[in-house]
C-alpha cells in the first residue's frame, strides 16, 4: 500500500481525509514542526500543489494536499480561493460564517457550491489531480453541530435539505466535493508507481 504524507494541518480535514480514502493509501500525518505553507496562489490547484510541494520536498515522501473553496453566486464567486480567510487573515470558522450571513443579508438567490481539489504529489514530480463539486445553498442561518468551516450553513442540492452539520460523517461524504474528489483520486491511484 502506497504511503503518503498528508499536507494539511487542519485536524478536522485530515479526519474526513482519512475515511475517504482508508484502505485505499496508508494517510501518514504531516511532520511536527514544519512551517506553514503561505497559500498565496491564484487557484485551488495552486494552493493544493504549493502544500504538497512542500511536504513532499520535506519528507521525500508522496504528499496529498487539497483545497477547497466556497463559490456564491451573489457573491460574484467569492470568496472562492479565500474562504478560509473570508473576513480576513486569522479569521475563525465562526467570524467567516457570521461575515457570509452579513454579506448575503436580505439577499434571495443563495445557490452556492463547494469546489475541492485534492492533488498527489510524488517525490519525482508526477501528480494526479481530482476536482469535486457539490452545488447548495447557503441557508440564513446556523443549523447543525457537526462539521467544520461553512457546514452549518451550506444545504447541498442532492441531500433532504439538511445543511452538513446536520448529517452524520457518512451522509456528507456521499454529497461533499471533498467525497466527490477523494472517491475520484483513490480510482486513479493505479496511474502511479507504488514503489
Amino acid at each position: 500500500m502506497l504511503r503518503v504524507v498528508c499536507a494539511s494541518a487542519n485536524p478536522h480535514k485530515v479526519a474526513e481525509i482519512s475515511e475517504l480514502i482508508c484502505g485505499v493509501v496508508e494517510l501518514l500525518p504531516r511532520p511536527a514542526g514544519l512551517a506553514d505553507v503561505v497559500e498565496d496562489a491564484d487557484s485551488l490547484t495552486g494552493n493544493a500543489r504549493l502544500k504538497a510541494v512542500a511536504i513532499c520536498s520535506a519528507t521525500d515522501m508522496p504528499a496529498l494536499a487539497d483545497d477547497t473553496g466556497l463559490e456564491v453566486d451573489a457573491l460574484s464567486g467569492r470568496p472562492g480561493v479565500l474562504t478560509a480567510r473570508f473576513a480576513g487573515p486569522g479569521a475563525t470558522d465562526a467570524q467567516n460564517r457570521a461575515m457570509m450571513l452579513q454579506e448575503l443579508r436580505g439577499v434571495t438567490n443563495r445557490s452556492a457550491r463547494f469546489r475541492t481539489v485534492a492533488l498527489l504529489r510524488m517525490p519525482d514530480g508526477q501528480e494526479i489531480i481530482c476536482e469535486g463539486v457539490c452545488e447548495g445553498s447557503i441557508c440564513i442561518n446556523e443549523r447543525g453541530e457537526r462539521g467544520f468551516g461553512y457546514d452549518s450553513l451550506f444545504v447541498p442540492d442532492f441531500g433532504d435539505g439538511r445543511t452538513f452539520a446536520e448529517m452524520s460523517i457518512g451522509e456528507k461524504h456521499a454529497l461533499s466535493h471533498r467525497g466527490v474528489a477523494f472517491r475520484a483520486l483513490a480510482t486513479r491511484l493505479g496511474e502511479l508507481p507504488t514503489a
